[in-house]
């Protein structure tokens, strides 16, 4: 087999804990100053993810996992809450048989993408349109899982996240970060820019189509 269709050779486990702390949003309100701009001690409560809209099954250009079993590149398709929420997808990853993890590829209304490559108990995510934050909810969950502040809307993207979650799979830091932050195509496209260069191309067409 060439190196280049393995696809997640063994990669030693990083023991460290891959999700970031909860933030408390509990306060003590004994004592505080209520803004006059609020109607009731609910609305403070209120939760920032309340304007995120979830993607649609329209919104969604696909949502998919990648990995290889006993050596067989296996493309599937993921349910559309894959799309809006990082923590299931991440857990449906942490259940699929490759053999060394599995990675998926998320890709909104041709805008943005998402990777999240799981291996045990490590997490690699990537998000390649750090303004996406602003208005989607899986884009804001990587945002907040990488610990970073949501950025101005008006402001320039980047991407974000972890450029050498690939390497083993032909794909250089260099590489992604330049397909990643290509803003001129498409998210769908530079996905499959990317899936060529794991040589899933197949599997993945199968699966998207």
């Amino acid at each position: 087999m060439d190196a280049d269709d393995k696809l997640f050779v063994d990669d030693e486990i990083d023991d460290s804990s891959d999700s970031v702390d909860d933030l408390d949003d509990d306060s003590d309100l004994d004592g505080g100053v209520i803004p006059d701009d609020y109607d009731d001690l609910d609305d403070l409560d209120d939760d920032d993810d309340d304007d995120y809209d979830d993607a649609t099954p329209d919104d969604i250009d696909f949502a998919v996992a990648l990995y290889r079993e006993d050596g067989v590149a296996v493309a599937t398709e993921l349910t559309p809450q894959m799309a809006n929420d990082l923590d299931e997808l991440i857990d449906q990853l942490r259940r699929l048989p490759g053999d060394a993890g599995a990675l998926g590829v998320v890709s909104i209304a041709g805008e943005f993408f998402v990777l999240c490559r799981v291996r045990g108990r490590n997490t690699q995510v990537l998000l390649n349109d750090s303004i996406a934050a602003n208005d989607w909810p899986i884009a804001r969950d990587v945002v907040d899982y990488l610990g970073v502040e949501v950025p101005d809307p008006d402001g320039d993207s980047e991407p974000l996240g972890d450029f050498d979650m690939l390497v083993d799979q032909g794909v250089s830091e260099f590489d992604l970060e330049q397909i990643a932050g290509d803003l001129d195509e498409d998210s769908d496209q530079l996905v499959h820019r990317l899936v060529d260069l794991m040589k899933f191309t197949s599997s993945f067409e199968r699966a998207i189509n």
